[in-house]
């Protein structure tokens, strides 16, 4: 099979290996779309490695992936199903063919698009995150970067009835796709005071709620600055191999004694529960992660899917990898 590897940061070479064989209650799936997400950016396309970390591991990194089951030695998961795949710990997507325990394969429907389908697998993470908040009905919600993720925050708080949903992001693409997924109003920080422009906007009440879906360092600094006192901060971005927050506003922290909460879904005892909740509310027709799909590139295009994500070209939201061959 094919399979992309990092050689050095930020370049991909394709190598050829052996197909994986499934053992005994493991599954075999044929690898037909994958996407590229902002924590591999960071985590793993541009991290600040050591030499001898080159080459990296076949498939990393890419944690977005759905498929086809070719190959089943367990009695829960069908030949034939179409799945969302969740790689382990030191694995990724970007190869032909995984195998993979029936625990992290999430079966979705026949009908629709696979590279579709495969976006619920980013927004089920911010599901979990959504659900931390509580009954944010009535309320302001300011999102801060306007990425997959960040954009996935926006539907939601959509969905249940926030008063406002502010999107910013200095991407002026991402801002229409924001206003398009239920956004009320926008900032771009590179054009306009973002602190200013949300004492104009929320009429001097403020932000009850704030995200950080920036993937920066600086984010959270901001997001202390821009929620009300005692309202609340979801803290949802990994900020790269280092894991450091710059601009910590230590006085204001203080002052603002707002709830803060970090939510990573990954971390807990459920990881699959909420992309699983995810795919069922897209086929019943609640919320269709898919519309976040900007960009189809073939596999062969790996780096250039990975530079293009890196460097926000050509309005780049989420782009998918069309693997094995299929449209």
């Amino acid at each position: 099979m094919k399979a992309a590897r990092l050689v050095s940061p930020a370049t991909f070479e394709f190598i050829d290996l052996p197909d994986p064989v499934p053992s005994d209650g493991q599954a075999k799936i044929r690898i037909e779309a994958v996407s590229v997400c902002g924590s591999d950016i960071h985590g793993t396309f541009h991290a600040d490695l050591p030499e001898e970390s080159y080459p990296m591991a076949p498939g990393l990194g890419c944690h977005e992936i759905a498929g086809t089951v070719v190959e089943s030695k367990t009695g829960q998961i069908k030949e034939g199903q179409r799945a969302i795949v969740l790689p382990t710990r030191g694995s990724g997507g970007l190869a032909e063919y995984m195998v993979q325990t029936p625990d992290r394969i999430l079966p979705v429907p026949e009908w629709g698009p696979i590279d579709e389908w495969v976006m619920c697998q980013h927004t089920g993470t911010v599901l979990y995150s959504v659900k931390q908040m509580g009954n944010i009905a009535g309320t302001r919600v300011a999102v801060l970067g306007q990425g997959g993720i960040g954009l996935s925050f926006t539907m939601l708080a959509e969905k249940q009835g926030a008063l406002q949903i502010i999107g910013i992001d200095p991407v002026e693409a991402r801002l229409e796709k924001a206003l398009s997924v239920g956004a009320t109003n926008t900032i771009n920080p590179s054009k306009d005071d973002m602190y200013e422009a949300i004492e104009e906007l929320t009429g001097g009440e403020g932000i009850d709620i704030v995200v950080d879906a920036t993937g920066d360092p600086e984010g959270f600094g901001q997001c202390i600055k821009i929620v009300k006192r005692w309202g609340m901060f979801v803290s949802f971005s990994l900020t790269g191999q280092g894991g450091k927050v710059s601009s910590f506003l230590h006085q204001e922290f203080m002052f603002k004694a707002a709830k803060i909460i970090p939510t990573q879904v990954a971390a807990t005892s459920q990881p699959t529960k909420d992309i699983r909740e995810t795919i069922a509310l897209k086929e019943r027709g609640w919320i269709d992660p898919g519309v976040l799909k900007s960009h189809n590139l073939d596999f062969s295009e790996v780096q250039k899917a990975y530079d293009m994500y890196a460097g926000h070209e050509d309005g780049v939201i989420k782009v998918a990898l069309s693997v094995n061959g299929l449209d």
